[in-house]
């Protein structure tokens, strides 16, 4: 496979470069290492999932000894394989460039953002579906396809609020790191079943849930959306931004990333990259990228059955979250797809832009407020996230199959 960046983006790379001097793509190295990382992928987990989930053990006994190995540690585990341990030994060592202040205060970051870390993420993510590396893996896995799209946003939304509890992420036996690593056995999982299956092609794609589309996901979590709620009120510092990044580089680590590589050093770097994926899209997502984004929005819609401020409060989730793609998808892809206008939900965001900027300036100069301000956000977030979850399960299933 190849990455090309199209005339336009080099246009205004070239334009860029000429009146401010700063570079708008990466470097050659990191943008060949960008495209190596398109065919890379997890070899620890992926031993272990074709040994057990794929293998003999099967699904429901792998995931069995997978949360037995969870609750007690991998030495209490007798007949465990060698692929697990080996997993585990990896999962479970700290890389020496954590800084657990630096994690801790770019955790605090996201526990600010809170409900609108995910709907930025999500709209973000949905801009993405004009490629097919990315939309292949969610149609065929239904992940964020139909009816399915909300409860799998549930999903992630769960991973998102346990990760960035206070010292969750270095805490042995977190549900932060419990939750972690069953993301990343599912990854592993849905990445072979997809790079078996006729609908996928290798020569154009690479891998499935490829290194680099990891990757862009972490930038996703930091770079992106500090960047983009400057418009609605949020005013992340850099030196935040960059604890932000160091915080998801560790996130990225727990789910089989690689994020010694190409990862990015600074905010600008991770700037390039974006810029770079933007540059190179291939637009070869066909039908499939109208069924995961305009599928989205409408799993909002409250059910027919339901009424009065119940349905109300659907009903206002289902525009914020249209006003929100409307916001952060780029318009000129936005507009390839059927989607609700927005506009109410823009309002609503526009409208409270000004108090989130007076809290973001209050909470600077009081750590009192600080402290309260994370805990509200984290707060009204776990509330929506339970209220639309109701009896339902997250399973982060790896044994799960393809539905086509």
């Amino acid at each position: 496979m190849e990455l090309v960046v199209n005339e336009a983006h080099q246009r205004v790379r070239d334009r860029v470069k000429r009146f401010t001097g700063f570079e708008l793509l990466p470097r050659p190295a990191v943008a060949a290492q960008f495209l190596a990382g398109h065919t890379a992928g997890d070899p620890v987990a992926e031993r272990f999932v074709a040994e057990t989930y794929h293998g003999e053990m099967g699904a429901e006994r792998a995931r069995e000894l997978l949360d037995e190995a969870l609750a007690v540690g991998i030495d209490g585990i007798d007949d465990a394989p060698e692929s697990m341990r080996a997993l585990f030994t990896e999962f479970e060592t700290v890389p020496d460039w954590v800084d657990p202040v630096l994690i801790e205060q770019g955790a605090a970051v996201w526990r600010r953002w809170g409900y609108s870390l995910g709907a930025v993420g999500n709209a973000g993510t949905m801009d993405t579906y004009t490629e097919g590396s990315l939309a292949i893996p969610l149609s065929l896995s239904g992940g964020y396809a139909g009816a399915s799209a909300l409860h799998r946003y549930l999903e992630t939304s769960r991973w998102w609020l346990e990760v960035c509890q206070p010292g969750a992420v270095l805490t042995p036996g977190s549900r932060a790191r419990e939750v972690s690593l069953k993301v990343r056995v599912m990854h592993v999982s849905v990445r072979a079943r997809v790079a078996e299956h006729p609908e996928w092609d290798s020569a154009a794609h690479g891998l499935p849930i490829s290194q680099s589309e990891m990757m862009l996901t972490l930038l996703g979590g930091s770079v992106g959306p500090a960047l983009g709620l400057y418009a609605l009120g949020f005013v992340t510092s850099p030196a935040e931004i960059r604890a932000v990044l160091h915080f998801n580089r560790y996130l990225g680590h727990l789910v089989g990333c690689r994020v010694d590589e190409m990862y990015p050093e600074s905010v600008l770097d991770g700037v390039r990259l974006l810029y770079y994926f933007d540059a190179t899209r291939k637009h070869d997502s066909g039908p499939l990228g109208p069924e995961l984004v305009e599928g989205f929005v409408p799993s909002f819609e409250p059910p027919a059955g339901m009424r009065g401020l119940t349905r109300l409060r659907a009903k206002y989730h289902l525009h914020l979250q249209a006003g929100y793609t409307r916001l952060f998808m780029l318009p000129w892809n936005r507009r390839h797809y059927r989607l609700p206008s927005g506009l109410p939900g823009l309002a609503v965001l526009i409208l409270r832009a000004p108090l989130i900027v007076a809290t973001e300036v209050a909470r600077r100069l009081s750590p009192g407020v600080d402290r309260w301000v994370q805990a509200s956000s984290m707060r009204r977030w776990r509330r929506w996230h339970a209220w639309h979850l109701g009896q339902r399960e997250e399973r982060f299933d790896a044994g799960r199959r393809l539905r086509r």
